[in-house]
């Protein structure tokens, strides 16, 4: 607020002048006068009266119209419109800061708000609505997209959508779904339910689909794989000149063949593989089966070598998830049916026995650790749903006794998840945990 206004500063400029002109000294009392004006009007403070606008002039000017300074002080005030100009943006940045704290995701804020004016939450209503919408949407043409995917197409836009559901849902604020989903609905004619039941559902749907999405990549990945080394294969064959060389071909081509069996049968890429299995056996068959005895069996033999060397270099360096470790089971089972093809008659046939006994043992170990693996799992989750759940007993409960119960509970359920497994270094971490409070009880 400034100290003399315009109108006022105007009145008094002009008898500034009149005395001015009358006086002997009028020029130097003018310039001192004005300077002093304009400071004013530029000092904040309240608006002069009519005694401190006389002070102001009247040293230079004992003659200065008392009528003048009368109709100065008067008028020294903010107009009407000018005030409204000037604090129009302040009251509109106030209120914008009200709205934008009111629709902060705090409960302490917004239920007191909601009672009183609940429009004001209309903002992160309306954006509460949209990300509901579209995560709902895109979870629909995902589920379209993946499920009943008739394509790599398919699986790529249905991935698309799936990234899409996943960001809306991360923006709806799970704090309000158990909480006041009432008045959203006064907003939002909603015949759905809001509801953290229905939050966690869509959660869940997404987690499956971003599961199927990876087995559906890794199936492509094989499908690829297997299509790329049959017609290498062929190719080799064709263009081999001696016989070390054709049953190089043979066995890399056998291999082929193997990894399109090989492909999970529940998903897009065996529909597409199947023709091909088909018709990979049949070229196989025609070129190679005139092939002797022995030239065969040894043909299974190199196979079975190679297929047992990628198992053992996918059990390197370990710990691996459980879905690694039943990739490795197929490639040991696939290296045994292989071997198993030799007839008793054969030449070769004590020698794939002799390899099979060692294949079927290491075949044994792996389902042991992938047994492990599952079983780990299954310990781990439990131990942290424990953990959890004695959370909340501390909060809701004192009694020593049934925490210690509780805690006694959980190390038990960690303690099985066995060593060489992925899940047993965080479970050491927690039993490490759990050991602490229990000696703190």
């Amino acid at each position: 607020m400034s100290q003399l206004y315009h109108r006022a500063y105007k009145i008094l400029e002009v008898e500034v002048d009149k005395c001015a002109q009358a006086d002997l000294v009028g020029e130097v009392g003018k310039k001192i006068v004005m300077k002093r004006l304009d400071k004013l009007r530029f000092q904040s403070g309240e608006p002069l009266k009519a005694e401190e606008l006389s002070n102001t002039v009247k040293d230079q000017f004992p003659n200065f119209s008392d009528k003048a300074i009368e109709k100065a002080a008067k008028v020294n005030k903010p107009s009407g419109s000018w005030s409204l100009i000037a604090w129009a943006p302040a009251a509109l940045l106030g209120m914008a800061g009200i709205v934008w704290v009111a629709n902060l995701p705090y409960p302490m804020i917004r239920k007191p708000v909601s009672r009183v004016a609940p429009i004001i939450l209309l903002p992160s209503y309306i954006n509460m609505d949209h990300n509901y919408r579209e995560a709902i949407a895109n979870i629909e043409q995902a589920d379209q997209l993946i499920n009943k995917a008739t394509s790599s197409a398919d699986i790529n836009l249905g991935t698309q959508k799936v990234a899409s559901a996943q960001k809306h849902l991360d923006e709806l604020p799970v704090w309000f779904l158990g909480y006041y989903p009432q008045r959203y609905c006064t907003f939002f004619s909603c015949s759905w339910k809001f509801t953290l039941d229905e939050f966690e559902t869509a959660r869940k749907q997404v987690g499956r689909m971003e599961a199927k999405v990876f087995q559906e990549k890794n199936a492509q990945t094989f499908l690829t794989e297997a299509e790329q080394a049959i017609a290498s294969a062929k190719q080799q064959y064709l263009e081999a000149t001696t016989s070390t060389e054709k049953q190089q071909a043979i066995a890399n081509w056998q291999t082929g063949i193997d990894k399109l069996a090989q492909i999970p049968p529940t998903t897009v890429a065996k529909k597409m593989a199947e023709p091909q299995l088909a018709a990979a056996k049949r070229d196989f068959q025609k070129e190679v089966g005139l092939a002797d005895d022995g030239t065969i069996s040894s043909t299974f033999i190199e196979v079975a070598k190679k297929i047992g060397l990628q198992a053992s270099k996918a059990s390197q360096n370990g710990p691996h998830p459980e879905q690694r470790w039943q990739v490795i089971v197929g490639f040991w089972e696939q290296a045994i049916d292989q071997l198993q093809k030799i007839s008793a008659d054969n030449p070769s046939y004590l020698a794939a026995q002799t390899k099979i006994g060692e294949y079927q043992l290491k075949l044994a170990n792996v389902k042991m650790r992938l047994q492990a693996e599952r079983e780990s799992g299954t310990a781990f989750k439990q131990g942290k749903d424990l953990i959890a759940d004695w959370r909340k007993s501390v909060v809701d409960n004192s009694d020593r006794d049934l925490l210690a119960s509780k805690l006694q509970e959980i190390i038990n359920q960690l303690e099985n998840v066995k060593p060489g497994t992925t899940f047993y270094q965080e479970a050491q971490e927690l039993l490490k945990f759990a050991k602490n409070k229990q000696k703190n009880l």
